[in-house]
């Protein structure tokens, strides 16, 4: 009997060493947890899609580069925040923003109202104009309605540029690509006879030995179009996101990065 007893007390004393390890192992989890979460707030995970040149671009080392990029990382540095900047596809950036990949979309995103339904948009960064491209001994005319519904033309798909020219031209010969790059490559093999594009890719483009042999054709089209940061609804960045746009843009900042990439004037 007495034997049993104290078998009993020995393993209800390893019981209560075990809780009081457990408890300690938990307790020091927890505090991991915490400063983990803490340090998440001195970085912001940008997503941009790297294929948009020059707003955002993807180096042959596998780094990004683009006004987007730079603007990213003015921002950051105003936020006092490591920037933690990724690629994403174009299809998936809006879906991986609101299932928590990253915290900011800065990739040239149009507003729009559909958009809006999913995300927040802050004050805008840019405003964008769309133009057509076609060959230079083309007679493609965009004030034409007959030449846009009687050519292959091409856009990117899911942007501001596809859905102004499936709003405006329903029965028109639209040839949909998931990246700008895609659109440009069909556009310079002849696999299409034209293109709609925002105006800063277009130029860029145009400025490249196989866009050489194209040019701009007829007027930039304005659509009130503007560029702005996404952020998930009711983020509390959107409102610093905006204080930080505002002072890169009062210190000049904004300024020498719009002159890097967009001194280039219409062709």
């Amino acid at each position: 009997m007495m034997t049993k007893t104290f078998a009993s007390l020995i393993a209800m004393t390893a019981l209560a060493l075990v809780g009081c390890s457990n408890s300690q192992d938990n307790a020091g989890t927890n505090t991991e947890s915490i400063d983990t979460a803490a340090n998440k707030d001195d970085v912001l995970r940008v997503a941009t899609e790297g294929a948009y040149a020059p707003f955002n671009y993807t180096n042959a080392d596998g780094s990004l580069g683009g006004f987007d990029v730079d603007m990213a990382n003015a921002i950051c540095e105003e936020m006092k925040v490591t920037c933690e900047i990724v690629a994403q596809d174009w299809d998936g950036i809006i879906p991986g923003l609101k299932a928590g990949k990253y915290d900011a979309i800065v990739a040239a995103m149009s507003v729009t109202p559909e958009r809006a339904q999913q995300v927040s948009f802050t004050d805008p960064y840019f405003s964008n104009t769309l133009v057509f491209l076609a060959k230079k001994d083309s007679s493609f005319d965009p004030s034409n309605p007959d030449d846009i519904n009687t050519n292959a033309i091409a856009a990117q798909r899911s942007t501001i540029s596809s859905q102004w020219l499936e709003g405006e031209y329903p029965q028109a010969n639209i040839r949909l690509y998931d990246t700008l790059s895609n659109a440009f490559l069909d556009l310079g093999s002849g696999r299409v006879d034209a293109m709609v594009s925002d105006k800063l890719p277009a130029i860029e483009w145009l400025s490249s030995e196989s866009g050489s042999s194209y040019v701009l054709k007829g007027d930039e089209i304005d659509i009130k179009d503007n560029f702005a940061i996404a952020v998930r609804p009711g983020d509390e960045l959107e409102g610093k996101i905006n204080q930080a746009l505002a002072n890169i843009k009062a210190d000049g900042t904004y300024d020498a990065l719009n002159d890097k990439y967009f001194s280039v004037g219409m062709q």
